[in-house]
């Protein structure tokens, strides 16, 4: 079984279709959280989730646009929570507020969290990996750190897909990854995108112009 890994999309359309159109045949699509914040298009990428009913869970940005508070942001997510939060429908807000912090899926073989599994908003970088953030289950999926990695232990896999429209590793490309859970391998896939089309929308959202200015640098 082959299953398409999304993370921190931060409503970037441009990029989360893209990486929707280079993704190989896969049987299930899961997203480890932050479907807003930041770019233009947060209404679009929920949708687009809910249609294609991504199991998701929460990410912090999800949780300051559900909550209306956009406290220990900075400026510049504290922007981009704001503009999420008056551009999605009390439905989607809704939506945002049910998704839960973890979820299991494909009978318990997989855990979905959004920053670590004891805590969904501490940063676990890649020097932090290890067999001992694996629980029962065969793969845990994080994101939050937009940084693409992964391990294969003889325990499981410990695994971040990097992010689809917000890439923090010095790469631009938008990020995603592949997890073949017959052989418990990991697949790190990158694809270019309209970087230019977003930044013109992120001024025109009246964003702030480092939010589309970094997405060139990958960082």
């Amino acid at each position: 079984m082959r299953i398409g890994v999304l993370s921190d999309i931060h409503s970037n359309r441009v990029a989360f279709e893209a990486v929707l159109d280079d993704m190989p045949d896969v049987d299930a699509l899961i997203c480890a959280g932050d479907v807003v914040g930041y770019n233009p298009w947060p209404a679009e990428c929920v949708e687009i989730v809910r249609e294609r009913e991504i199991p998701t869970v929460m990410g912090n940005h999800d949780r300051a646009v559900a909550e209306d508070t956009a406290f220990r942001f900075n400026a510049m997510a504290k922007a981009g929570v704001e503009h999420s939060t008056d551009r999605l429908s009390d439905d989607q807000r809704d939506w945002l507020a049910d998704l839960p912090d973890a979820r299991r899926e494909f009978d318990g073989r997989v855990k979905i969290v959004h920053g670590h599994p004891d805590d969904p908003d501490h940063y676990t970088m890649p020097s932090e990996f290890s067999p001992a953030l694996l629980g029962d289950e065969e793969v845990l999926v994080m994101g939050h750190t937009h940084v693409q990695h992964h391990e294969v232990y003889a325990e499981g896999v410990v695994m971040n897909p990097g992010s689809v429209g917000q890439p923090r590793d010095d790469d631009p490309r938008a990020a995603y990854a592949v997890l073949d859970l017959d052989d418990l391998s990991v697949e790190e896939r990158r694809v270019e995108y309209d970087i230019d089309a977003v930044q013109e929308a992120v001024s025109d959202a009246g964003l702030p112009s480092r939010i589309g200015s970094r997405l060139s640098q990958g960082r």
